[in-house]
């Protein structure tokens, strides 16, 4: 599948290609996921053209901490992909199937902070901010939501070996990932699974800060990109566009 030569372009999903009906992208979108009968994530028309000519010049490598589940909801109009990252790294598809070799180095990777999980995970059921399930994503990292998710973050962080592990919010959502199953990791075990030349990535959340780093280029919202290490080439792009179009627009720049 792999072509040698060619850019290995990875790309967070949300907020970085895709936008859920809450993100105001203006009303020139399509829509890219539909769940229990409703439309929830969409692509400007703009960035949904680029990307199919982003595939046929790169290896593109969606990289996303969704479950393979959520990720084969979405359909961004560029046809079959031959690879993807999801559940932040620790599964690989090859041709939309799981590559059984990389899950198990995955949790090989992980198996020093299984009992950490085990903590995290008896102090999340134990707190009556917790509005879900908590939820053990493939023995590789622990997903919940919490009423007051600042407040479920700190009682991890005061009892969590913060060598081990990390704790992550975005809005209600609440994550505990060992420090090694992260996307940059991934970037470079990728890298060297394809013989990889130059790299790119695109990102837009501190899910994503490992991967920018990773990559040789990449690009991130300005905000995200001055807290990446300064000797890295990560290009912060302003509030004045729509992320996924300037990140789509210059990597086709960068082909020509």
């Amino acid at each position: 599948m792999y072509s040698q030569g060619k850019l290995v372009f990875h790309a967070d999903l949300d907020n970085t290609l895709i936008y859920s009906c809450r993100h105001e992208i203006g009303q020139d979108k399509m829509c890219v996921e539909r769940y229990q009968g409703r439309e929830v994530s969409f692509m400007t028309s703009r960035s949904m053209a680029l990307l199919r000519q982003v595939k046929e010049k790169t290896v593109f490598v969606p990289t996303t901490t969704r479950t393979k589940e959520q990720y084969d909801r979405i359909d961004m109009g560029a046809g079959a992909l031959d690879y993807a990252l999801v559940c932040n790294g620790g599964v690989l598809l090859v041709g939309g199937k799981e590559d059984e070799d990389w899950y198990q180095e995955s949790l090989r990777l992980v198996w020093g902070c299984r009992e950490e999980l085990k903590t995290a995970t008896r102090i999340l059921e134990a707190d009556e901010n917790r509005i879900l399930d908590v939820r053990n994503i493939r023995d590789l990292f622990l997903f919940t939501k919490s009423a007051e998710p600042a407040v479920s973050a700190a009682k991890l962080q005061a009892v969590l070996d913060p060598g081990l592990t990390d704790v992550f919010l975005n809005g209600a959502k609440l994550y505990v990932l060992p420090k090694h199953l992260d996307k940059g990791t991934a970037v470079r075990r990728f890298a060297g699974r394809v013989q990889a030349g130059k790299v790119a990535a695109a990102g837009d959340s501190m899910f994503d800060l490992p991967m920018l780093e990773a990559a040789e280029m990449a690009l991130a919202p300005e905000i995200l990109a001055k807290l990446c290490r300064p000797d890295r080439h990560v290009i912060g792009v302003g509030k004045d566009c729509i992320f996924s179009d300037a990140v789509l627009e210059y990597i086709i720049s960068v082909l020509k």
